[in-house]
């Protein structure tokens, strides 16, 4: 689910915007195929499945064609805000706190390059954002396998972001907005009282009243202040043409939680019944399809192998055949664990500030819809006479993208985070049988981080209700440690 990534929610409510007739066709490029005749499809099963490992992605990397305003060494040094990455946390920020008529510079080595990732949303999280524009592909309904003889059908819309719009998007407004681009990697970051400066690996020193760190998980610019005891999602995509496919095409497919197609393989069977895979799938058309093998939380780190033996394995029951791969990635996701220590001289905002939903891996969605919030906090320092700067200014601006409720509901989520790690394939399945069961304001809510921190108890007093009884009784056995520390740390939040 790497954008379980990446992704964001649905509605069990039925969307006006037809799936099955995009309002862009998502790969113009590619030729559609017909399905092979029914007499080929066995020879298509029996033939060799793990060459699709081997095979070299179609897509090459690439730089979008378009002229961004670059900072120019002769001008001034000095600038309010620098925003360290141009992904989409760093971009939506810029042009979000440059619109305020504060000045920004966004800071990174290739501003121009393509996301490798690719992006799964709720469609109805980038309708309310006014980002839907960016989506090239929608699927009105989604489904999740629970097992061989259980499916869930979800009336809620999802979609595939378009990468290149959302980014050229993103960096017209940041245009638009005066937004300085300066292209250099950052070596190292250092505060006085009131004034932070960047020296760049090209020898450029910039300075800002605020640097804000989008650059990603792999930070060192952000600290923290306890163990990073965080869960990791692991996944292995490809976006493949095949010879054919089992999916509905006017379906996405979630989670698919079963296991037959490991009856054949004695040496991952009994690992995967302990930290269980399940795929993630989205079907373009006949022929085209996004494939995700998937782990949703583990620690530690499920093996990366792994990962790949199981799907190899589950494209062979499906008899999926791939002819090609356009893209393929590996997507790792540090999920929960302790926020930032809050406050500190260097703002984040992205996966190193602890946006990244702890039991789902959302994120993209959540990410546009708080920057706004946190420019605001920023321009009310910045941008007033007073000139708010220095730890007064640090203090509103953590305490703007973190405020006590939003603490405690990610408390919540870790605490849904440690209980998914605590159970295996069979305690897992009866754990989203029961949860999608639920009415769709508390799932919806629970998997876009919108509920408050009595919507989310009332939730889970639901689930306990909705849960079978060898479900409740795995509650009963592993919550109360999560439980525990999950109440201790509102306690001190709240303190």
């Amino acid at each position: 689910m790497a954008s379980l990534l990446r992704l964001s929610p649905p509605t069990l409510l039925s969307t006006s915007r037809p799936c099955s007739s995009p309002a862009k066709p998502p790969f113009p490029h590619l030729p559609t195929k017909k399905n092979p005749p029914r007499k080929n499809l066995q020879r298509v099963q029996s033939s060799s499945f793990s060459t699709f490992l081997d095979l070299e992605p179609k897509s090459k990397p690439e730089s979008l064609d378009f002229e961004i305003p670059f900072f120019n060494p002769a001008d001034r040094h000095r600038f309010d805000v620098i925003v360290i990455g141009a992904g989409p946390a760093g971009l939506r920020l810029a042009e979000q706190v440059a619109g305020h008529g504060i000045k920004v510079c966004c800071l990174d080595p290739s501003p121009l390059s393509m996301w490798p990732n690719n992006y799964g949303v709720w469609v109805d999280e980038f309708e309310s954002l006014g980002l839907d524009d960016c989506l090239d592909k929608t699927w009105p309904m989604t489904c999740v396998h629970i097992n061989d003889n259980k499916t869930k059908y979800l009336d809620r819309a999802y979609g595939r972001v378009n990468r290149k719009d959302l980014k050229l998007k993103l960096l017209s407004d940041c245009a638009t907005n005066g937004v300085k681009f300066h292209k250099a990697k950052v070596w190292k970051v250092d505060h006085d009282e009131f004034v932070s400066s960047i020296s760049c690996d090209d020898g450029t020193e910039l300075k800002a009243d605020l640097i804000v760190d989008a650059s990603g998980f792999s930070s060192k610019f952000v600290e923290y202040d306890k163990p990073r005891n965080q869960g990791y999602q692991i996944a292995h995509g490809i976006l493949a043409e095949v010879d054919r496919h089992p999916f509905d095409l006017d379906k996405m497919l979630l989670m698919d939680w079963r296991d037959s197609h490991l009856g054949n393989e004695p040496s991952l069977r009994p690992h995967n019944s302990k930290f269980p895979t399940f795929l993630y799938a989205m079907p373009f058309d006949s022929n085209l399809v996004f494939l995700e093998e998937t782990s949703l939380v583990s620690r530690p780190m499920l093996s990366y192998t792994e990962i790949k033996k199981r799907m190899v394995a589950r494209l062979r029951h499906l008899g999926i055949k791939v002819r090609a791969v356009i893209e393929d990635e590996k997507c790792v996701i540090p999920m929960g664990g302790p926020l930032p220590r809050i406050p500190q001289n260097v703002m984040a905002i992205g996966g190193n500030s602890g946006i990244v939903h702890p039991s789902t891996g959302y994120t993209v969605a959540q990410t546009m819809a708080l920057a706004p919030f946190l420019a605001e906090t920023i321009a009310e320092c910045l941008g007033s006479t007073r000139m708010i700067r220095g730890t007064p200014l640090y203090h509103k601006a953590w305490n703007g993208l973190w405020p006590l409720e939003r603490r405690c509901s990610r408390e919540y989520y870790n605490f849904g985070m440690e209980t998914l790690l605590k159970l295996d394939l069979n305690g897992t399945r009866r754990f989203f049988d029961a949860f999608f069961e639920l009415k769709p304001h508390y799932w919806h809510g629970f998997l876009s981080s919108r509920l408050s921190v009595g919507e989310l108890f009332m939730m889970g007093i639901s689930l306990f209700g909705h849960a079978s009884t060898t479900s409740k009784l795995d509650m009963v056995r592993k919550c109360p440690a999560p439980m525990a520390r999950m109440m201790g740390n509102m306690a001190l939040e709240a303190i």
